[in-house]
């Protein structure tokens, strides 16, 4: 009687809970075999990096410097409504952010142009705009700080991905709107708010956070606990409560006049006062009035702000949203097989395969691979994608790729809770 009873009770606190048949793909996964494969791939595409990849850094980098060059030239010569001035400069803005910034600071480049003469030390992950304003201005002069950016993504939404803990969730980041008891073209109408204000209204401030609170952790470790216990570094309303004050009392160790002046003041006065100037000097030698043009100059960086936003937005919040994506409960260890298995079944791809549409992509269109190694080059992802297809497929692991359209609408229906996230059984969680 005694055997019996143990064994009963050894049956029931191992059994797991029955799976629907979208998630069955789980149980067959050998997580092992799936993380030498996926190692394996990562150390051949690194192998194989050098000259090429530098090449195509090079196009890109034309492509985007370009675009913006070509902004500057028109901004002052075609009306607001011609638009083709906002669009360049909102594409040289948005490519330098999502296809030079993103993957050097990532250390995309740090071995294949540090052996390269005309590149250098430039394009390494620890000098690339950080330092000083001069860095940041000459490297990369955004809304967001790239010391911030580089402690939210590089560090916590890598290996934070779909957890509680990824700053970047979206479905817990719109809670309030998803729980909002108004009718849905409320929330459809906060959600483009959103889409055309996102960088400065959540991005800039939420990187920032996180930076403070690395900052604050080397001065004052008591302080930097009764942070993580408060759990304010959840808190995605970030901007709202510094604007009305309401920060000091959530967030004591970030302050408006912080934010300002090392991160929002800087790019506001670069980017709306003295970078319109220069094409405004420059027509105003041939007779146009200064003042005139130079209102006319501001009125086309405001504009491709806000393209930059809604670009930005549509190729980079869809990344990891949807009802076909996984979201998890519990962490798990870097590098592991079920850490590779997180990048695939929690991010979603977009339309990819030449550098045409790859650049209008802002190359985010592979985020399953650059998950898997976040520091390869723009040229390995296009390589590897279709190598990664075959792994998932072999593996029988779920592999979305999509219209980034498609995506976007998946992305607002999280956003104002059509759907929800697809939550991954947590009986079968494996740290």
């Amino acid at each position: 009687m005694s055997a019996t009873k143990t064994e009963t009770t050894a049956t029931v606190t191992t059994a797991k809970t029955p799976l629907v048949a979208a998630d069955e793909w789980i149980d067959r996964v050998d997580l092992e075999a799936f993380q030498k494969d996926v190692r394996a791939l990562g150390d051949r595409l690194a192998s194989e990096e050098g000259e090429d990849d530098i090449k195509h850094l090079s196009k890109m980098l034309l492509w985007s410097n370009s675009c913006t060059a070509v902004g500057l030239v028109t901004a002052p010569l075609l009306p607001l409504w011609s638009l083709l001035p906002a669009v360049l400069l909102s594409l040289g803005t948005t490519s330098r952010w999502t296809m030079i910034a993103h993957h050097t600071c990532h250390g995309g480049y740090d071995k294949t142009a540090a052996n390269d003469p005309n590149y250098g030390t430039r394009w390494n992950r620890f000098k690339f705009g950080l330092g000083s304003l001069w860095r940041r201005t000459l490297d990369w002069m955004d809304w967001m700080l790239p010391e911030a950016w580089n402690v939210e993504h590089n560090q916590l939404h890598h290996y934070k991905l779909g957890e509680e803990k990824d700053p970047d969730l979206v479905e817990r980041n719109m809670s309030s709107i998803r729980d909002m008891d108004m009718p849905m073209i409320v929330k459809d109408m906060a959600v483009v708010i959103i889409i055309c204000t996102w960088k400065w209204w959540y991005y800039a401030p939420n990187t920032f956070k996180h930076l403070r609170a690395v900052e604050t952790r080397k001065k004052d470790k008591k302080l930097y606990d009764e942070i993580l216990a408060s759990k304010v570094l959840d808190e995605s309303m970030v901007f709202n409560n510094l604007l009305w004050g309401s920060a000091q009392e959530v967030m004591p160790f970030i302050t408006l006049f912080d934010f300002m002046m090392r991160v929002a003041g800087p790019y506001i006065i670069y980017r709306f006062f003295l970078l319109p100037m220069v094409p405004a000097l420059a027509v105003s030698v041939f007779g146009a009035d200064l003042w005139a043009t130079y209102i006319s100059c501001i009125a086309q960086f405001l504009l491709a702000d806000l393209f930059a936003n809604i670009h930005s937005f549509v190729i980079i919040a869809t990344n990891h949203c949807g009802d076909d994506l996984y979201r998890f409960t519990k962490p798990c260890r870097f590098n592991s097989g079920t850490f590779y298995l997180r990048q695939v079944v929690s991010s979603a791809n977009f339309s990819a395969g030449t550098d045409t549409v790859d650049f209008f992509h802002g190359w985010l269109n592979y985020q399953v691979e650059h998950h898997l190694w976040p520091s390869l080059s723009m040229l390995s992802y296009q390589k590897s994608m279709p190598e990664v297809k075959k792994l998932a497929a072999k593996h029988g692991i779920p592999y979305v790729q999509e219209n980034v359209l498609l995506r976007l609408w998946k992305t607002v229906e999280i956003m104002t809770g059509r759907k929800s996230m697809r939550r991954f059984p947590v009986d079968r969680e494996v740290e």
